[in-house]
């Protein structure tokens, strides 16, 4: 799925559509990209890298859920929430289809090039693509402003009433285009250079505003009508969000300013290779497009689900709100863990595939899967047996009761499973990229969007009104793990047709962990319910405990290497303390 900044202030993942687009590609390993055309920096560790954007994703993510915690007690998950939702996704789902996934795919390599081939270092064609770049965002935003009631038409079918209230919220969010961009462009830059903190921990200030901003609504502005909102309040909801992004790309300057770079724009541009990046992007433009159609497919139909819920008279919304909440939630982990381990080790893979070394790119896709696994599974066993008091922890609050946390946790459940394959499909999908084969992800792509489209159609059409969300995100995991394993089938026939048989050390860890995590998930759901008398505290706790040990006991066992390693360390670590 499309990627940028999301309300967690991490790169996005848009729900419902799959993640194969387009991936931000650092070069820290390999380059640097300034003003000045100075020497490479010495190159982090993939392990020191990862560790750094792991705690940032950490960080923003904890703030971002308290401020999806202050959302939903502000205005609920019902078509209000849906409607604030829509317009707050728009400016994300504009930006990923004209012009985001170009820029995360081709920015930084493009650089890098320009770094090693010409004399200044890269100087001129970089200011020259910024400057590009800027001047389209500019444009884009602008027209997107102006066509805000279509774009809301063509992704809703509200009453009238929730038309003229979405079309405002969206007004007021898709200024939020151009500091999207920026953010991209500017952190991107800063990857280049070595530098990946800041793109990282900046979002903890984009989610503090908006706190800051519901906190003032619920304090001082809410009217306690949960069916509408005022002009005022409408206003003040969608330029409040839209200020977090401001602050989030503004909070870059001053880390580019310690990296000795410096913007001129310049607009000398015949002849100087920039057709190249938008001729490289094609094939990820069309991917992108692939994944917005079935995007649309999930919103229309979420939405659609939420009305009709509320038509039927069912308490809780079970709308497009509950769904996104459940996404939110459910790809927390992924971003933690596959995404930081995947972004320190593409430049690694990239440099081997460039040298025609197979071998070092097998090593390290298998130990990308193995890794990542070890820590995506338990999670998922954790998403699916905790579901209901960790939702209740983050959103039951305020105007978001019970039913509401039902429905949620429900969807959270059905989208569980499809974390393990949402995981595998990144890492392999950024092998091909390393592969510098942009065109096969399209093509695999299209094998998860139609079918989680088809799925979803299925499941509205099928299910009551308070059961089609949840179904909709059922039919997202199985496209998951059908396209994994197609996507598995291809990269296996491409990489053992350069070098031999591709090891199966990959699967077969997996394998075990699969196994480990029934028994896991079970003894999870029970604790957690025999706790629920204390809480959603204690029922989280208890459940993440049961699952916590039967992986460490079945660690060694089951050959769960990475699992055992973790352990091994963690007891050495508390030996030399004592």
């Amino acid at each position: 799925m499309g990627e940028t900044v999301g309300r967690h202030g991490q790169p996005r993942a848009v729900p419902g559509v799959p993640d194969v687009s387009g991936a931000p590609v650092t070069a820290a390993d390999t380059a640097t990209v300034t003003s000045g055309g100075t020497a490479p920096p010495r190159a982090p560790s993939v392990l020191r890298s990862g560790v750094i954007m792991a705690a940032g994703s950490v960080v923003s993510r904890a703030t971002g859920f308290v401020r999806s915690a202050v959302v939903a007690a502000a205005i609920g998950v019902g078509t209000v929430a849906d409607g604030y939702a829509v317009g707050n996704s728009l400016p994300t789902i504009v930006y990923m289809l004209l012009i985001g996934g170009a820029l995360n795919a081709v920015f930084v390599p493009e650089l890098v090039r320009a770094a090693k081939e010409q004399e200044d270092g890269g100087a001129a064609y970089t200011d020259r693509l910024l400057t590009v770049c800027l001047l389209a965002l500019l444009a884009l935003t602008a027209a997107a402003v102006w066509a805000a009631p279509a774009i809301v038409d063509a992704y809703t079918d509200y009453p009238p009433d929730q038309t003229a209230m979405t079309v405002a919220l969206a007004r007021y969010c898709l200024p939020q285009i151009l500091f999207l961009g920026l953010f991209t462009l500017l952190g991107q830059v800063l990857n280049a250079r070595g530098h990946f903190g800041a793109m990282m921990w900046t979002p903890v200030l984009n989610n503090l505003v908006v706190v800051a901003v519901f906190g003032l609504y619920l304090a001082a502005v809410a009217t306690g009508d949960g069916g509408t909102l005022s002009a005022a309040e409408t206003a003040l909801l969608g330029w409040g969000t839209t200020a977090g992004i401001v602050v989030q790309a503004l909070a870059l300057l001053p880390a580019l300013r310690a990296a000795r770079f410096r913007y001129r724009p310049r607009f000398d541009w015949r002849g100087s290779g920039l057709t190249r990046p938008l001729r490289n992007a094609g094939w990820l433009v069309l991917l992108v497009l692939t994944n917005q159609v079935a995007y649309w497919v999930t919103t229309r139909l979420a939405t659609a689900a939420g009305l009709r819920a509320e038509a039927a008279g069912i308490d809780g919304g079970a709308g497009f709100s509950a769904y996104n909440n459940a996404y939110l939630l459910w790809a927390v982990p992924h971003g933690i863990i596959t995404v930081s381990l995947m972004t320190a080790l593409l430049p690694r893979m990239s440099g081997a595939a460039a040298d025609m070394d197979t071998a070092a790119v097998r090593r390290d896709v298998s130990y990308a899967l193995r890794s990542s696994a070890a820590a995506v599974v338990p999670a998922a066993c954790g998403l699916f047996a905790l579901a209901g008091p960790v939702m209740a922890l983050v959103f039951g609050y305020g105007e978001t009761d019970g039913a509401a946390v039902a429905v949620m946790a429900g969807t959270l459940m059905a989208f569980a499973p499809g974390l393990i394959a949402f995981s595998g499909q990144y890492v392999l999908s950024r092998t091909f990229y390393a592969l510098s084969d942009t065109r096969t992800p399209f093509l695999l792509n299209l094998v998860i969007a139609s079918l989680s489209s088809g799925l979803s159609v299925v499941a509205y059409l099928v299910l009551p009104a308070r059961w089609a969300v949840t179904g909709i995100a059922a039919g997202y995991s199985l496209a998951l793990w059908a396209g994994w394993a197609v996507t598995a089938l291809v990269l296996r026939r491409r990489l053992a047709g350069r070098s031999g048989r591709v090891p199966s050390h990959a699967l077969a860890a997996q394998a075990r962990l699969l196994v480990a995590a029934v028994p896991a998930t079970a003894l999870g759901y029970g604790a957690a319910r025999w706790a629920e008398a204390g809480g959603p505290v204690a029922s989280a706790g208890a459940g993440a405990a049961a699952i916590a040990a039967v992986f460490v006991l079945l660690a060694r066992p089951l050959r769960l290497t990475e699992i055992d390693v973790l352990v091994t360390d963690a007891l050495a670590r508390l030996r030399r303390r004592r």
